[in-house]
């Protein structure tokens, strides 16, 4: 059996490390963690030792190294068939795949302007329209596949898939920072935040001492 190793930004501010993470939890596999605390010092060398790239999350298989949340992903499906970890009709699949990339290439503005950090609820935050542009393709693209999903569950395509995993983090920033959802879009957040290893990470996130005084701000 493989040996599974995620180097990994610590919990509290990762948002490209928790997508693989939520993904392994929900396939119950058994993974080592080595967290590199992101913004500190020498935090870059650290990660250049475990890939080239200099980012995380990487994935390692024995002596095999991924290094791309999206392809970590799309790695554990090929690895693990028959997980559902993209839906099984050809067109859902095109839609879930579609709107996953369309989160890993894109929403820079959200990004930049509502950075993940588990433990804060910003009370009085102001959205630019530029970001209140993202926040309603955001929420377009979920209302889209929850209205037309063909199998039942409290995910965009019914059962938990990659597509949910790169999504779980902006749940988690709409949360944070106030967004309003209301019906289908308000349960699926509550499913995300209720599913099993969101509550584990949130829970481990707490515990950590790093602090990035950018996101804080």
């Amino acid at each position: 059996m493989s040996r599974y190793t995620l180097v990994m930004g610590n919990k509290n501010y990762s948002s490209w490390s928790l997508r693989p993470w939520l993904v392994m939890k929900h396939l119950g596999l058994e993974f080592d963690e080595i967290v590199i605390a992101l913004m500190q010092d020498g935090f870059k060398d650290k990660i250049l030792t475990h890939s080239p790239a200099g980012k995380v999350p990487v994935l390692k298989v024995d002596d095999f190294c991924i290094w791309d949340s999206l392809a970590i992903c799309e790695y554990l499906n090929d690895s693990n068939p028959g997980a559902g970890l993209w839906p099984v009709d050809v067109q859902e699949r095109a839609l879930a795949r579609s709107v996953a990339a369309e989160m890993h290439s894109g929403f820079f503005i959200i990004r930049n302007e509502m950075p993940m950090n588990i433990r804060r609820v910003v009370d009085d935050f102001s959205v630019t329209p530029e970001c209140q542009l993202e926040i309603e393709r955001v929420k377009d693209i979920w209302q889209n596949c929850l209205a037309r999903k063909a199998q039942a569950g409290p995910f965009l395509f019914g059962g938990f898939t990659i597509a949910d995993a790169m999504y779980a983090p902006i749940v988690w920033r709409f949360n944070s920072y106030g967004v309003a959802l209301e019906g289908p879009l308000q349960d699926y957040s509550g499913a995300i935040r209720d599913f099993a290893p969101m509550q584990q990470w949130v829970e481990a996130a707490q515990d950590e001492a790093w602090v990035i005084d950018e996101a804080e701000v």
